[in-house]
C-alpha cells in the first residue's frame, strides 16, 4: 500500500527551507510540494487574494493521498489558514503557533522581534499568539519586502543584502529583544546577515525549522510515520528557474525533477 504524502506549500520557494528540515528530521517521508511562483509574492496582495490562492493551493495538493498539510508561506499562515481551517478534513498546520511558542519559550528579557512580509505583519498573527501565551511579552514587528526578491537574487551574505538588513532591523534592534522571529521562510537563508546586524545574544527564530519539529512529534505520537520516502515538486510558473534555484535552499540537487502545473484549474 503506497505512503501517504505530506503536502507542503508556499508562494514561491521559501518554503523549501521547511521541506529542507522535514527531509532531515523524517527521511522516510514522502513529500510533494508546491510553490505558486506564478502568482508571488504573497506578501503584497489582499487578504481576500491571499485566502484565494490558498484555497487553491491547498485543492490541488489534495489530488494527492495525503495524511497531512504544510503551509510553509509565513503570509497565508498568517492570514488564510485562519479562514480555511474549518474547510480542512485533515492535519494543517502553519508555523505562526509554533515559532510564536518558540520564542515565548527563548526569550529572557520579554522582548520580542518579529520580521516579516507585509501581509504577515499586517495580520499581526504573530503578537496576537505571543499575547496569548503570555501578555508580558512586548513586541516588536517590520516588513521586510526585500528580503525575498533578495534571496531569488542569491543576495544572502552580500554587502546589498546587508545593507538592507541594517536599514529594516534599526527598529527592532533599538527595542532591545533578545530573541528575533524570521517570518517567512525565505529568511533563514539570510540567517547569517541577521544575525550579524543584530549582533550577539539574540536568538532567531526558523518558523520552518520549528514546525518540522512539530510535524515529526505530530507523526510520531499517533503512529503515522512512513517507511519510504518519495519527493515530487510542482510550480506555477518557470520550473527550470525554480530548479536552479531550489539547490540553494534544500542543499542539495531537487530530486525527480519540477513540473508545471496549471493552478487556475484548482480555484
Amino acid at each position: 500500500m503506497p505512503e501517504k504524502y505530506i503536502g507542503v506549500f508556499d508562494s514561491g520557494l521559501g518554503g523549501l527551507t521547511c521541506v529542507k528540515e522535514l527531509m532531515e528530521l523524517l527521511p522516510n517521508e514522502p513529500i510533494v510540494y508546491f510553490g505558486d511562483t506564478g502568482r508571488v509574492p504573497y506578501g503584497s496582495k489582499s487578504n481576500e487574494t491571499i485566502i484565494k490562492y490558498a484555497r487553491s493551493d491547498i485543492n490541488f495538493l489534495k489530488t494527492f493521498d495525503l495524511k497531512m498539510i504544510v503551509v510553509a508561506c509565513g503570509t497565508a499562515s498568517a492570514i488564510a489558514l485562519p479562514e480555511i481551517t474549518g474547510e480542512l478534513d485533515i492535519p494543517t498546520f502553519g508555523v505562526i503557533d509554533t515559532a510564536a511558542a518558540a520564542a515565548v519559550s527563548a526569550t529572557e528579557c520579554g522582548r520580542v522581534g518579529i520580521i516579516g512580509t507585509a501581509g504577515s505583519i499586517r495580520s499581526g498573527a504573530y503578537e496576537k499568539k505571543i499575547k496569548e501565551i503570555n501578555p508580558e511579552i512586548i513586541t516588536t514587528a517590520t516588513a521586510c519586502p526585500l528580503f525575498v526578491p533578495l534571496v531569488e537574487a542569491g543576495h544572502t551574505k552580500t554587502q546589498v543584502a546587508r545593507l538592507v538588513a541594517e536599514e529594516y532591523l534599526e527598529k527592532i534592534k533599538s527595542a532591545g529583544v533578545d530573541t528575533l522571529i524570521l517570518g517567512c521562510t525565505h529568511y533563514p537563508l539570510l540567517k547569517e546577515t541577521i544575525a550579524s546586524v543584530m549582533g550577539e545574544g539574540v536568538t532567531l527564530i526558523d518558523p520552518g525549522k520549528i514546525v518540522a519539529g512539530y510535524v515529526r512529534e505530530y507523526l510520531s505520537r499517533n503512529k503515522m510515520l512512513a517507511l519510504a520516502s518519495d519527493y515530487k515538486f510542482f510550480v506555477s510558473d518557470c520550473p527550470d528557474d525554480f530548479e536552479k534555484l531550489a539547490k540553494d535552499f534544500l542543499q542539495r540537487d531537487i530530486p525527480g525533477g519540477v513540473e508545471k502545473i496549471d493552478i487556475e484549474k484548482y480555484v
